[in-house]
């Protein structure tokens, strides 16, 4: 979350930011609640140091009272701590009601978005950043979408999922889940040799964790919810990976930290339907290899333009057309301060995919997870980065689809030592 000082310090910025992310006017109101509820605070501090500071005073006063043997004047004393103790009740009570009021609210207040961020409402007005799309392949008349390629080579069942699951829970089989092994074991290598540390993190977390990174209490409504142990199921492998530093503080030659981390990932994707989410194009369970940075202030942007760099490098080595969008105000992720998507061209489908969101979150996140650095003599926060390296399913329908030809499905060269097969047929 914001810090409070920041928020103190800059209303105006702060409310350019939600007007940027194009709340209403009557919700922009929430920052001038959060100040004012912070100014309460203050004074009520201030007065509650003060009454604790007399009557530690009185009560010492009292003790010299009784040696001196003037047990009349100390009882009457007495009298007058009782008032200042029922004062600092009252005080005491009204502060932690303040406190949760101003709690409540601080995790209302979205990240501020970066000034690179353009101006929008929703995912049609995200500026294209740059493309890759000159690989277009050109495919036969006869080309099949993901799903009908899936039926023909045996590669997942949709149908079988539901069987066991429901619906959005796809069975992957034979070269397919070969392919999805094989997709796995690259983007970790590919991870490794750019110098991140692979972790092998659990798939639940519990609600601390899910506060920390940001997905509560936003994303309650989309994360599956297990009662009984009160943990949720990861919906990317971000949460569990960045809570491995929450509470800690780093030396600053510690950083930058370079984490990846294979996980499957979980997403109720309530209120989804139509044609876009035939097939692999939106499930409930998926894997994903993400990256995961700690970075000084101060290297964080440098540190997001390498990992947009690793995912180019990822999707032009799987000879997959690409395009990177900045995405704008209104359709940016609560915690980001900056976002970029990388869509890769589905050719069957003449639509685009997103298979990667690539966000710095600045001190968003970090100050949830209170994760600090030394920087010399005083404790600073960190910044935060993560990104998709990459989403397997969507990038399992553009692999199918753009390398289908009439002797079968062609597997990129870089994938062929993990296949152990160049085609399926």
């Amino acid at each position: 979350m914001l810090q409070l000082n920041f928020i103190q310090e800059n209303r105006d910025l702060v409310i350019a930011g939600l007007r940027k992310r194009n709340y209403k006017e009557e919700d922009i109101i929430i920052v001038d609640k959060v100040i004012s509820l912070d100014d309460q605070r203050k004074k009520s501090q201030s007065e509650l140091d003060e009454l604790k500071a007399e009557s530690n005073r009185l009560a010492k006063e009292i003790g010299n009272l009784f040696k001196q043997g003037k047990a009349q004047e100390a009882d009457a004393m007495k009298a007058n701590v009782a008032d200042i103790k029922n004062k600092i009740k009252e005080l005491e009570d009204g502060f932690k009601e303040n406190q949760e009021q101003l709690s409540n609210l601080m995790y209302q207040i979205p990240n501020i978005p970066h000034a690179s961020v353009p101006m929008g409402k929703s995912a049609e007005d995200n500026e294209v950043f740059k493309d890759w799309t000159t690989a277009l392949p050109t495919l036969p008349e006869n080309a099949l979408p993901h799903w009908e390629l899936a039926k023909k080579y045996q590669l997942f069942d949709l149908e079988l999922g539901v069987k066991i699951t429901g619906s959005g829970f796809p069975v992957y089989r034979g070269k397919g889940a070969k392919l999805q092994r094989a997709l796995i074991s690259f983007f970790l290598d590919e991870a490794s040799k750019a110098g991140y540390e692979e972790i092998l993190p659990p798939h639940l977390v519990n609600e601390d964790s899910a506060r920390a990174t940001g997905q509560l209490p936003d994303k309650e409504g989309q994360m599956y919810y297990c009662e009984k142990d009160d943990l949720y199921l990861i919906p990317t492998a971000e949460v569990p990976v960045t809570n491995i530093y929450r509470d800690v503080i780093l030396n600053e030659n510690d950083l930058p930290v370079k984490l990846t981390g294979y996980t499957p990932c979980f997403r109720r994707e309530a209120g989804s339907y139509g044609a876009d989410v035939r097939g692999l194009n939106r499930v409930h369970q998926f894997d994903k290899v993400e990256i995961v940075r700690i970075e000084h202030p101060a290297q964080s942007y440098k540190a997001l333009n390498e990992m947009l760099k690793h995912v180019e490098k990822l999707l032009k080595k799987l000879e997959l057309p690409y395009r990177i969008l900045r995405l704008c105000g209104g359709d940016m992720g609560f915690t980001s301060a900056l976002t970029y998507d990388f869509e890769v061209y589905s050719t069957a489908q003449k639509r685009w995919l997103e298979v990667s969101s690539v966000s710095n979150f600045e001190t968003y996140q970090s100050n949830r997870l209170k994760l600090r650095f030394k920087d010399g003599k005083k404790n600073t926060l960190a910044h935060t980065l993560n990104g998709s390296a990459l989403a397997l399913a969507r990038i399992v329908a553009a692999l199918l689809e753009n390398n289908q030809t009439s002797e079968g499905i062609v597997i990129p060269k870089a994938l062929r030592k993990y296949t152990k097969f160049d085609i399926i047929n």
